[in-house]
């Protein structure tokens, strides 16, 4: 792809102006009638800067948008939470010898700052589409409460697994240390 000018034009400059293109068009359909519709620009939105966020560890294109599934705040949230934690052991892989509760951690921050980003900027499409208001906004919220609470659940999960994995060690090391 080049510019009006012939110059190269970055891959983020490209992917910024494919996310603007599918924007608007989702700005064409959405209904203020509906009140899940605009979930999806939700999804696009967050999914967007999950793989923005994710794209140094992954590359291009982490986490593929799910356009046609279920728009609700529970379907929404459920697949961002879903796709997006489903990166931890590929992330672990991209950091051998690293501690793993530091790993998860970091980890998290990342997905959690694609989120935020990704909330934001739907929050700003809808907001200048002037359909932000009732239940749009309140399913928007719900969305975003679910998405941490899966994130809190998953978080609790693998602290638990770690936990689990590191205590025939501690007792080895234990045992060790008092013979």
């Amino acid at each position: 792809m080049q510019s009006r000018d012939e110059r190269p034009v970055s891959v983020t400059a490209k992917a910024k102006a494919e996310l603007n293109a599918s924007i608007v068009q989702a700005s064409l359909t959405v209904s203020i009638n509906s009140s899940n519709d605009p979930l999806s620009v939700v999804l696009k939105t967050a999914l967007t800067g999950i793989n923005e966020a994710l794209k140094d560890d992954f590359g291009d294109n982490a986490i593929q948008n799910a356009v046609s599934q279920d728009n609700t705040p529970e379907g929404t949230a459920g697949r961002i939470v879903s796709l997006s934690t489903a990166f931890f052991e590929a992330y672990k892989q991209q950091h051998p010898g690293e501690d793993e509760g530091e790993l998860l951690n970091k980890f998290m921050d990342t997905i959690k700052g694609g989120v935020e980003k990704g909330f934001k900027e739907a929050r700003d499409v809808l907001d200048g589409l002037k359909v932000l208001n009732g239940d749009i906004a309140s399913n928007i919220d719900q969305t975003y409460t679910l998405v941490q609470k899966g994130f809190d659940d998953f978080v609790a999960a693998q602290q638990a697994r770690i936990k689990d994995a590191a205590s025939p060690q501690a007792t080895s090391q234990a045992k060790a240390s008092a013979a």
